[in-house]
Order: C-alpha cells, then structure tokens, then sequence
C-alpha cells in the first residue's frame, strides 16, 4: 500500500493532540506525517528565549516534536527530558551536586511523555507554591529543556530545519516537523471590549500570548510581517500531499495563522490534496462569544479561496448539528460527528478515539 502524507497545522496542545491521534492510526494507514507549526509564540519560555536569543520559538515545535517521538523506551525518556521543565530553588537549599537529592518514587517504567499536558508549566516560575516560598534568582527556572536543546541545535546548525531534523533524529520521530516560516512573526489583533468599561470600544492586542488571553471578541487578525515568507519544505510538503488537516487548537493563534501567509494559502488552496477541518470541543478564551459554526466561517473569512472536503467533530461538542452542517456545506464539505473526547475532566481530545475516528476518513479513496 502506497503511503498516505498527511500534513497537520497548528501549534500548541491543539496539534500535539492531532499528531497523537495520527500516531494511533499511523501503523494502519502508513501515513506520512508532517507537522507545520505556527512560529508567533511569545509567552512562557519561548517568549523569553525569542527575546533574549532571537529565532523562532521553540516551545510549539517542542510539544510537535514529542507528540511524534517514538516508542522505544530510550527515546520515550528523552521526550520526557524534552519536557522536562526546570523549577525554581527555594532559597536555601544548596546547589545540586552539595546535597543528595532524595530518590524520586517510581515503578520503574517511564511515564510517556505525550500523555503530559503540553502546556503544563510544571512547578517552575509560575508553578504551584511559587508564591508561599522565596527563591534565588534562577534563569533556568520555568525552561524546558527541549526549548534550551532547539535553542542551540538552532543556533549551531543555522537553519531551523536542520535543527528540527537533528531533533527529531533524538526522538526517534514518526514523521518530521517544519515551522511554517523561517523566521518569527507576530500576531496581531482587533479586538472589541478588551475594557469592560467601553464593550464597544475596538483596542489594537499585540503578540499571540495576549490574543490568546483576550477577554474582548476578535474582530480581525493580522501577522506582522503581512507576509512572511513560508518554509520551502512545507510549500513541498503541501504538493505531495494527500490529506491537509486543520485544528483542533487555538483558532486565532494556531490555526488562522497558516492561512494568513501568501505562500501557504497559495499552496493550500492549489493543492490536489483532501483537506479536514477538525472542530474543538469547547470555546477558548480568544474565541469565547463564536459558535461552532462560527469557526468554520472564520476559515473562509481569512481565505475565500478555501475548499473542505471534511469537517470532523464530537457530537456533544455540536449540539444542534444543523448550524454546522449548513457552515460545513458552505465551504464545500460534509460534516463528520463521532466520539472524539475524554470522559469526564476537562473537554480535550482522546487520541485513541480521534485515531480511530480518522482511520475511515484518511483511508478512504477518491
């Protein structure tokens, strides 16, 4: 059987989800994996090393990374390093290496690193009890170490796609990660009652981080440079391909972005290749006051051009599937609902069950 390429966009816990989900069904199908990964992040560790060093963040590359690591237990422990992420020292206590640190409890088995939260911030700088002790200053506190180890592979090789290949050599990755550009970019936006005290009033909201935490509605995106140019190796990726996939994830930060480079919507909208649109199962704080079917309208708003062939979604999520079938149909696609989230907790995607959900859909012919 011919391998299937499948080339998922995103950025963040919404694409680390997607390439899990892949990973499930990846043996199946023989898929093709490639992730292309949003570069705008400038929040947390990322946001410090894109400030302090320069080059694109690293922490959304990361969490690509690890979700594609593969199985073999040496690599599963180096993205579990990858994610590991340094807390801060209480002030006191000596430099490792004075002292013997107690021995961690363990069964012996190490935890898989893609069943971590992705944007867990660990017991670092912002972490659980950061407020009830003091610390000494610390410039590794709340650093991943993945981030520090793309940060110099970056660096040492000069290209970003060395670097990730070099990386994704260390983890054993089923399938490889691209950014979308080379170089950083910006998000921007307009956002309508960021001050609850003027609801009508339109504030300009800059970097993805605020976008992300807005409290406003979004009324337009933007990215600053308006057109950064695009990885060549995804505008290579996006040819050969036979699947696009789209989401889950942040919307305005993760998925929108892709769309708002003139190369990649150039490649996307060209492409002989399927394209799927998967919806989240709840709205987030820069899309709180959008309907599902809202964020279906949102993709063509940002490129008229686009055509779906599927759109995928939990039936719970939904609700009333009408709305959503009508915004699916009008970007040419059908929808698809089928049981795609955790039981209980909070709404997030079950890999096994997207896997599985995927599988009829990415196997299907023409």
């Amino acid at each position: 059987m011919t391998a299937r390429r499948v080339v998922a966009f995103g950025g963040g816990h919404g694409l680390s989800a997607s390439l899990r989900a892949l990973r499930h069904c990846a043996p199946e199908l023989d898929l093709d994996i490639t992730a292309v990964v949003t570069v705008g992040d400038d929040g947390g560790s990322s946001g410090r090393l894109r400030a302090e060093r320069g080059g694109l963040p690293p922490g959304d590359l990361r969490q690509a990374l690890v979700a594609l690591a593969g199985d073999h237990p040496a690599t599963r422990r180096s993205a579990g390093l990858f994610q590991h992420r340094f807390a801060a020292v209480p002030a006191g206590v000596p430099p490792l290496g004075e002292a013997d640190p107690a021995p961690a409890a363990t069964d012996g088995r190490d935890p898989d690193p893609r069943d971590q939260d992705a944007n867990s911030q660990g017991a670092g700088a912002n972490g659980p009890g950061a407020e009830r002790a003091s610390t000494r200053a610390d410039g590794l506190a709340g650093h991943a170490v993945g981030n520090l180890v793309l940060c110099g592979l970056m660096e040492m090789l000069g290209d970003p796609v060395a670097a990730l290949e070099h990386a994704g050599a260390m983890l054993g990755t089923v399938g490889r990660v691209l950014p979308m550009s080379r170089q950083p970019v910006g998000i921007e936006a307009q956002v309508r009652g960021v001050d609850p005290a003027a609801p009508d009033e339109v504030r300009t909201v800059r970097g993805q981080h605020q976008v992300a935490v807005t409290t406003g509605r979004v009324e337009s995106l933007r990215l600053t440079p308006s057109a950064p140019p695009a990885c060549a190796e995804v505008i290579e990726a996006i040819r050969a391909a036979d699947w696009l996939i789209f989401g889950p994830g942040s919307w305005y930060t993760s998925v929108l972005p892709h769309l708002l480079v003139p190369q990649l919507a150039d490649a996307i909208v060209s492409t002989s290749a399927r394209r799927l649109v998967t919806l989240n199962l709840a709205a987030e704080k820069e899309t709180l006051g959008l309907s599902v079917a809202d964020h279906l309208a949102a993709l063509h708003w940002y490129l008229p051009e686009l055509k779906v062939d599927l759109v995928l979604a939990d039936a719970k999520a939904v609700g009333d599937p009408e709305p959503v079938e009508r915004a699916a149909e009008s970007l040419g696609a059908r929808l698809v609902l089928a049981p795609v989230a955790v039981t209980g907790g909070t709404p997030r995607h079950d890999p096994a069950a997207l896997g599985a959900a995927l599988v009829p859909v990415l196997g299907a012919d023409r």
